[in-house]
């Protein structure tokens, strides 16, 4: 029954294109009671450019203790957490913050040089919002498109040609961590590499990818935010649980602990293993409307990574 259940999940996910897109309703996610209110933005990208941005020849992690700049990148999972994320990191930080996720892509969208076949527009590529605003930060949220639903996957799957999927997904993130540099030259950002949660269906290619994430941010002195973990049972990190005890955090916000008999919180809804966000999927990419435990989770440790950089 169980089984059955998810391979219908599944389906209705690819009905829905790749990573499902979360929300319906008002653009405007709710504020956190401990986090002040964001501003009303598009519902594809959040455009909150800084006033001015530091030049590109100031050191790095000079400009960072300033007021850092963060643009914030990836998929359906960053599409519902992208309010949130910029919530925490103005009052943690004081960030100035961009994000452009787009709902069912991989690394190779954000690679300039792939034309009509990425699903992200020649603007929104990683390179070219390096160059426009110069970031000390950009974090890059991706579960991990495995299924070929974006045609610079050039029809790999995860299914079919495993060890040619995960040769292709490491090409793309060192590919994508070079045009980054090059795009910051003397001014280049730190990337935050965001590890993914448990996935039910293809759990070894989770800790696979999360590896990579880990070698690459390694390989190139970068960040890794281990996000995953948070929304992990403590002791089985790639188990996938669809409620998890409340968070001290959690407990002293009582909207976030959702089953506060249980002493423990919903982290997915009943029909959507992989969102974190707690209200319906449909068809339209819009930031989550509604309180969500897990995406709280996992932005305040893309927060903390963050704010630990910046002193």
């Amino acid at each position: 029954m169980r089984r059955t259940w998810i391979v219908g999940v599944l389906l209705a996910g690819l009905l829905l294109g790749a990573c499902g897109d979360p929300a319906s309703g008002p653009e405007q996610s709710p504020p956190d009671p401990a986090l002040p209110t964001a501003a009303r933005s598009p519902a594809t990208t959040t455009r909150q450019r800084p006033a001015t941005s530091p030049t590109a020849s100031t050191p790095a992690n000079t400009r960072a203790k300033a007021a850092p700049t963060v643009v914030y990148l990836g998929d359906s999972l960053a599409m519902e957490s992208q309010k949130v994320l910029g919530q925490s990191l103005r009052e943690k930080v004081n960030a100035r913050y961009t994000s452009a996720p787009y709902s069912g892509t991989t690394l190779c969208d954000y690679l300039e040089g792939t034309g009509e076949r990425s699903l992200v527009p020649p603007a929104d590529k990683a390179a070219a919002l390096v160059r426009s605003l110069r970031p000390d930060f950009v974090v890059l949220q991706f579960w991990g498109n495995s299924w070929g639903y974006t045609p610079c996957m050039d029809g790999i799957t995860y299914d079919k040609q495993p060890a040619t999927y995960f040769k292709r997904y490491e090409a793309d993130m060192k590919r994508l961590t070079e045009q980054i540099a090059d795009a910051g030259g003397a001014g280049r950002p730190r990337i935050v590499w965001v590890t993914q949660g448990p996935d039910p269906i293809t759990p070894d290619r989770v800790r696979t990818v999360n590896a990579l994430y880990e070698a690459r941010a390694a390989a190139s002195h970068d960040l890794l935010a281990d996000a995953g973990r948070t929304v992990s049972p403590a002791t089985a990190r790639y188990t996938w649980a669809q409620y998890l005890p409340c968070t001290a955090y959690e407990r002293e916000h009582p909207s976030y602990c959702t089953e506060p008999d249980h002493d423990r919180t919903a982290l997915h809804r009943d029909d959507d293993y992989l969102h974190f966000c707690l209200a319906p999927t449909t068809s339209t990419p819009k930031p989550c409307p509604v309180r969500s435990p897990g995406i709280v989770r996992i932005t305040r440790e893309i927060t903390r990574v963050i704010a630990d950089r910046v002193g």
